[in-house]
């Protein structure tokens, strides 16, 4: 058999011609006869194989409907025991039960419990030597297996399908099912060839499982097996002892490493997006102290047992790992599953958080949230080449946005995209019901946060957007002559975590979004330029949005003048109808209730105001301080004491000469960054640019000074993953603790090498 499997194109036509000879001979159309399998024999098989003295809801039924040589369809939730649905009755059934499975890791784990149970059961896969496959294949010809695990693309080669022709087997098990169709989250291609299986082995009970299927996915599994009259059963899919939480994703890590913290020693799954991703994660754990290693379909086969094996056993408490991981896995006491970078679709963060609490005790499950996330894979799905796929992912993917944004329960919510209705729930299941956000009315921060994507050209991401905001001295502010903007540092009151998270609820909630075309910029929508321009109100959950924060700060002292205060206001607004900006873009509220309390007539005391930069001092200086001197005329008023302005120390003399070179020079001599911004009385953002300038040019300066190896390794992996993109573009892949210069530094330096490669 290994020979013909192994055939050349001549042996492969002459298998094709002996399987269709096979498939209309009176031996295989033989009648099979049911197994007269009785209730205590089966519960007797239950409790000698499996140790189980009682089914769980609906196994019984489908054991005995296979017994009984029919077609069903089952779908059962992860956990929910569908694995025994089709290995119990293979053992009361005379012949074999095919098995097809979609992974090889599936394969090995239930074979290895099957066979420490005593049942004779095998896998063929590519992971076994010619050797052993060939072993194999002549104990299935023998008929001493009675179950044999096989993935699809295996099973439809004419060599198998010879050996399978030779000694039917009683039934087919088709596990994830869901894989056959187009709308489902996983499909794969080869799972169509299934459908041949009807027309070659006419008499086989077939059975097809699944744990994640939405309607439509369910009668396209049906349709394209052939189960017209299969028996349907179908569980909730409701798991009442998991916990949905989401979490924006800002100091991911952060959350993450405190979470973990104070579950030690607990099992948890971790998925990431990328498979760098995952390493890096993992190797950041450890070095954190926790029991962590990395998982994905890169590795070679050796280290993916070893670390399957090492959790399983609890040698390793987390694996971090892409989806790859933990299909078929059956460690029933994983007590969380966090997701750091948003699924693609809702029935694979089904599937995935599903194997979270499969022994029924309480559970986590996590998604740290961005809609950055989301932005990534609207990228990859306009690559894909078929209209139709882009459309079925892309229908996935607004489904799990939603979900992750929705203000309801999430349960109900999950549930409701499987057609099935959450009946009751007695405690809070999610951490929407747990704490429900009230709307608070955003839409002055939001003006300013849009108005500065305006006013940028709509080329920048949230990052540089709130670092304008908050009047970031960045280089790349600098350079691009932004602070120049009069929506430079008008968010100075709020942090950068307060601007990020209503960036994030603005694009959940449809104000703005981001334009892949150009590296995620963000670009405010139809309905963000109704509050900008037309009076709409901006009502948003605060989520990690101090409440404070969400309207004006009250004045120190009440609102002192408020006639005054009416006036600034008034004038503010035609300055600000001069320009065709918001009023807000010219001072807030708040500055103007505090020029209204102390009364400044004096440039100098009028340049202490909060907001009041050089740029506005110069701009509406003479204006505001025109019109509080005549207030203060008329009324008499005399002007608050103020304090005087802080102290500074004298800045050193800066040395005459290249500024860059000056920079490169101190950094040979051993000096570094914050010694040579000290020294030169400069910005350390000002040095590091000047660095990273200098290793654009080909400078030889030693990197690893300004970037650790860790560091610098995770920075040149995503440059090879991802090519030449824009540093903001990087970042977001790399995440909110990586610097733009020494991203920038690292970048320099890896284009000049590859450079030097093509030379």
């Amino acid at each position: 058999m290994g020979g013909l499997e192994a055939g050349n194109g001549v042996e492969r036509n002459g298998l094709c011609q002996q399987i269709l000879a096979h498939s209309f001979s009176p031996f295989y159309h033989r009648t099979m006869t049911s197994v007269s399998a009785n209730e205590s024999q089966v519960l007797s098989k239950l409790k000698a194989v499996f140790g189980y003295t009682e089914f769980r809801p609906l196994q019984e039924d489908i054991v005995k409907a296979i017994l009984n040589r029919k077609d069903v369809f089952v779908l059962m939730p992860t956990g929910g025991g569908k694995s025994l649905c089709y290995q119990l009755p293979a053992l009361l059934m005379e012949g074999m039960t095919v098995v097809v499975s979609p992974l090889i890791a599936l394969m090995k784990d239930q074979v290895d419990r099957l066979r420490m149970m005593g049942v004779p059961a095998t896998y063929i896969n590519s992971s076994l030597e010619p050797a052993e496959a060939g072993r194999r294949r002549a104990a299935v010809a023998r008929g001493e297996v009675k179950l044999l695990y096989v993935a699809p693309e295996r099973l439809m080669m004419p060599a198998m399908l010879d050996l399978l022709l030779r000694r039917p087997p009683a039934a087919f098990a088709i596990d994830e099912a869901h894989c056959i169709s187009e709308w489902g989250h996983d499909f794969r291609p080869e799972y169509r060839e299934l459908r041949r299986l009807r027309e070659l082995f006419a008499s086989a009970a077939f059975a097809a499982f699944t744990a994640t299927a939405t309607a439509r996915v369910q009668a396209d599994i049906v349709s394209q097996l052939g189960l017209d009259k299969a028996l349907s059963f179908r569980r909730s899919f409701n798991r009442p002892n998991l916990y949905y939480e989401v979490r924006p994703k800002r100091d991911a890590y952060g959350q993450l490493r405190r979470y973990l913290s104070e579950h030690k020693r607990e099992s948890g799954i971790i998925y990431c997006h990328s498979r760098a991703g995952t390493e890096r994660l993992a190797q950041r754990l450890r070095e954190d102290g926790f029991s962590a290693d990395a998982y994905h379909a890169g590795l070679p086969n050796e280290a993916r047992r070893h670390t399957q094996e090492a959790f399983a056993r609890d040698d390793t408490h987390i694996v971090v790992a892409t989806i790859a991981f933990g299909m078929g896995i059956d460690k029933p006491d994983v007590r969380f599953v966090v997701h750091y970078d948003l699924p693609k679709n809702l029935e694979g963060y089904y599937q995935e958080s599903g194997r979270a609490g499969r022994d029924g005790e309480p559970s986590d499950c996590i998604l740290f949230y961005t809609y950055g996330d989301a932005a990534k894979h609207e990228y990859f799905i306009d690559e894909k080449e078929s209209a139709a796929e882009r459309a079925v992912a892309a229908q996935q993917l607004r489904s799990m946005v939603e979900w992750a944004e929705g203000r309801g329960c999430r349960r109900r919510g999950l549930l409701a995209y499987f057609d099935e209705e959450l009946k009751s729930q007695v405690t809070p299941c999610c951490d929407i019901c747990r704490n429900p956000a009230p709307e608070v009315d955003c839409t002055i921060p939001a003006q300013m946060l849009l108005s500065c994507a305006k006013r940028t050209g709509e080329w920048f991401g949230m990052t540089y957007l709130i670092r304008m905001l908050v009047g970031s001295r960045d280089q790349r502010i600098l350079q691009a002559g932004h602070d120049k903007l009069s929506t430079y540092g008008i968010g100075r009151d709020r942090s950068k975590e307060e601007w990020r998270a209503l960036g994030d609820e603005l694009l959940r909630h449809g104000y703005a979004r981001l334009d892949p075309a150009r590296y995620n910029a963000v670009r405010a929508t139809p309905l963000g330029e109704e509050v900008l321009f037309k009076g709409r109100r901006a009502l948003l959950p605060i989520v990690g949005w101090a409440a404070a924060s969400a309207s004006p700060a009250p004045s120190q002292g009440g609102d002192s003048r408020p006639d005054l205060f009416e006036r600034l206001r008034s004038l503010r607004k035609r300055l600000a109808d001069e320009r065709s900006v918001p009023p807000y873009v010219v001072f807030h509220d708040t500055a103007l209730r505090q020029m209204a309390a102390q009364l400044p007539t004096s440039i100098e005391s009028f340049a202490r105001i909060q907001g009041v930069g050089e740029r506005k001092l110069q701009d509406y200086g003479a204006a505001f301080i025109a019109e509080i001197s005549e207030y203060a005329r008329q009324a008499g008023a005399q002007a608050a004491a103020l304090p005087p302005p802080p102290s500074k120390p004298p800045r050193p003399a800066r040395v005459k000469g290249d500024s860059i070179r000056q920079t490169v020079d101190s950094f040979k001599k051993g000096m570094s960054p914050s010694e040579i911004a000290e020294e030169r009385g400069l910005a350390l953002s000002t040095i590091l640019g000047h660095l990273a300038q200098a290793v654009e040019k080909g400078e030889a300066l030693d990197v690893g000074r300004l970037v650790t190896d860790e560091r610098r390794r995770a920075i040149e992996t995503a440059l090879e993953e991802m090519g030449t993109l824009s540093l903001s573009a990087l970042r977001e892949c790399l995440g909110e603790d990586y610097g733009y210069h020494e991203i920038r530094i690292v970048a320099a330096a890896w284009r000049v090498r590859q450079r030097r490669l093509l030379t």
